[in-house]
């Protein structure tokens, strides 16, 4: 079943498969380039090949990481630091990756966006959350992860007095996709097991310590001298709409309504609430004005739902009366658990329908959850109106009646099968990571009814939410947890697909791609401009971002990553301490059975929801 996402959200630049078919061509006609000038032996002697991967190798920055590992001792205490981070995140990968491998195929659900393997690859364009724009600061990132992490491996060789062949880079096409020291194998193998483990340690340190440091910087100085600029944010306009028709374009901002000055997304809905007439001007930048019909526009709207509504649909009137917000449609809707709406079903004309429209929060019962136990059929789609007493008029609503209960409470629900009343009651499930309460059993559809509806066709982005989660003033909806510095940077983690997790309407990908219209600088940066502000903001967004992303994707425990080589040597410091007569194959055995758990793990987690729910 395609829920789907309101029409007019959408990650950034989704460019789907053609992007990524051309992508493909692209690196084939690479490669056959690579072999061609290969085989003829036109390559320097400092460039070598490994498949369509060229690397790049050098003895330059050897005297330097001579001179800086002088304080040995300094350097083996950090690293030795880096020892204890590594094999915490190390347990935590392989736990991640096993659980979310069982549940994948215990309970296989429909392959989200975020699960598609194109968005494993941090390729702007190509990973649907990545944009175009974001190019510069994940590149940047992506070269400061590279040099911290194999400069930590090149220093501890010298602490370690490992000698180093050559140092280099990893590039496919103009896309550096790794670093690399290259140590001496004599001196490495003659190196202590501590020392070889600090030194496979040191490059996931790095990167740990570049991402508090980065955003540290983004959380401090710069986002507390970013401000939300006045005005409502557009993050969307619904297609066919009268705002769309007027010219109203995502990333504007409406800064006045009929004359009336908006001061933010909250005071937009104050203004058109108090507004009289038909029709409705509202100021864009400060610069320009146009004029469109008040309206309650469906933005989106579930195939066959209860409400039989479509994206583009206007709702007129609710039970005859007259609506042009959504709250004035709750307001209209009141405690009636059905009403009767006048919809308009052809942008520009005067003619209308009416359903009868039972007036909940949608919800497709899962299988073998505590609704389907309590006798719901499994499978169905269902209208919740009511929740131990409480009217429900809209997924959020339910969602926050949710939120207050616990694992084991018994709720009684009451909503609509098939334009017939029914109730339940129901014992709840575990904890719910979506609500924070006890678990129902359904798969929920945001909206009224399984359609979502904005004013004017317009889809408000949170812009002073996304400030306050990047460290700026104000209280943000994630509480204390956002409130920490590393619930911060787990916030921060997910904020390029948020608006697919459902916690925030849009995903952010940083001041870019139009959203740094929603933002000024304050302050004593503000004699810098917004454009500098705004690139240094980026480059700190994106450095924090790949580089735990690389912190944790190599402290996976598996062979060839540096997660793989902290478990060889210290399963061999286990092993030798054991009363047994300790070999290389027992060691072997422990490597390569972990390593082939955790390369299965992720190959079911990635394909297994698609393959085992289609």
């Amino acid at each position: 079943m395609d829920y789907g996402l309101p029409a007019f959200i959408s990650p950034p630049e989704l460019f789907g498969s053609e992007l990524l078919t051309w992508v493909v061509v692209g690196l084939l006609l690479y490669w056959v380039a690579i072999i061609a000038l290969r085989n003829a032996n036109l390559l320097p002697e400092f460039v070598g090949t490994q498949g369509p991967i060229l690397t790049f190798h050098t003895t330059r920055g050897r005297e330097f990481l001579d001179w800086l590992s002088g304080p040995k001792r300094f350097w083996r205490a950090w690293a030795n630091l880096g020892i204890g981070i590594a094999l915490v995140v190390m347990v935590a990968m392989f736990g991640f990756l096993l659980l979310a491998a069982l549940g994948a195929l215990a309970s296989p659900q429909p392959a989200t966006a975020v699960q598609q393997p194109r968005n494993v690859l941090v390729i702007p364009g190509v990973n649907d959350f990545l944009p175009l724009s974001a190019t510069p600061g994940i590149v940047f990132g992506l070269l400061v992860g590279l040099v911290v992490h194999e400069g930590g491996h090149g220093l501890l060789c010298r602490v370690e007095g490992i000698d180093i062949n050559s140092m280099g880079v990893a590039m496919l096409a103009i896309i550096p996709i790794g670093a690399f020291v290259e140590p001496d194998h004599e001196s490495s193998k003659e190196a202590s097991r501590g020392g070889q483990t600090r030194m496979f340690a040191a490059g996931v340190t790095n990167n740990f310590a570049i991402t508090l440091v980065a955003f540290a910087l983004l959380f401090g100085p710069i986002a507390g001298a970013i401000a939300v600029a006045p005005g409502a944010a557009v993050g969307g306009v619904a297609p066919d709409s009268p705002a769309a028709e007027a010219g109203l374009e995502p990333n504007d901002r409406i800064t006045a309504v009929d004359g009336q000055a908006v001061a933010d997304n909250d005071d937009l809905a104050a203004q058109l609430e108090g507004g009289d007439g038909q029709q409705v001007t509202v100021e864009i930048d400060g610069e320009r004005t146009i004029t469109f019909d008040r309206s309650l526009i469906v933005t989106a709207a579930v195939d066959n739902g209860p409400a039989g509504l479509e994206a583009g649909d206007a709702i007129v009137a609710v039970d005859g009366q007259d609506v042009a917000t959504e709250t004035e449609f709750l307001e209209a809707v009141g405690d009636d658990e059905v009403a009767t709406l006048q919809v308009t079903t052809d942008a520009g004309t005067d003619e209308t329908t009416e359903r009868e429209v039972p007036i909940g929060g949608l919800v497709q019962v899962a299988d073998d959850g505590p609704l389907a136990a309590a006798g719901a059929p499994a499978g169905d789609r269902m209208v919740i109106t009511v929740l131990e007493g409480e009217r429900v008029q809209n997924q959020e609503q339910l969602s926050g009646l949710l939120g207050e209960t616990d694992p084991g409470d018994e709720v009684r629900l009451a909503g609509y099968l098939d334009g017939e009343r029914v109730e339940y009651e129901v014992t709840l499930g575990e904890r719910s990571q979506a609500t924070g309460g006890g678990t129902v059993g359904f798969y929920d559809v945001s909206g009224v009814s399984g359609a979502s509806v904005a004013e004017l066709g317009v889809q408000l982005y949170p812009a002073e939410e996304y400030l306050t989660v990047l460290g700026g003033d104000g209280d943000s909806r994630f509480g204390a947890f956002g409130d920490s510095f590393l619930g911060q940077i787990g916030i921060v983690l997910l904020l390029p697909i948020i608006g697919v997790l459902g916690q925030l309407p849009f995903n952010f990908a940083g001041f870019t791609g139009g959203v740094e219209n929603f933002y000024e600088v304050q302050g004593s940066l503000a004699a810098l401009g917004d454009a500098p502000v705004f690139i240094v903001a980026n480059l700190l967004f994106w450095t924090g971002w790949i580089n735990v992303q690389l912190g944790f994707f190599n402290c996976i425990p598996a062979f060839p990553l540096d997660g793989g080589h902290i478990l060889r040597t210290s399963t061999e410091a286990v092993i030798s301490r054991l009363p047994i007569d300790a070999t290389r194959r027992m060691v072997r055995v422990v490597t390569t059975s972990v390593g082939l758990t955790m390369l299965i793990s992720f190959l079911a987690m990635l394909f297994a929801p698609g393959l085992l729910a289609g």
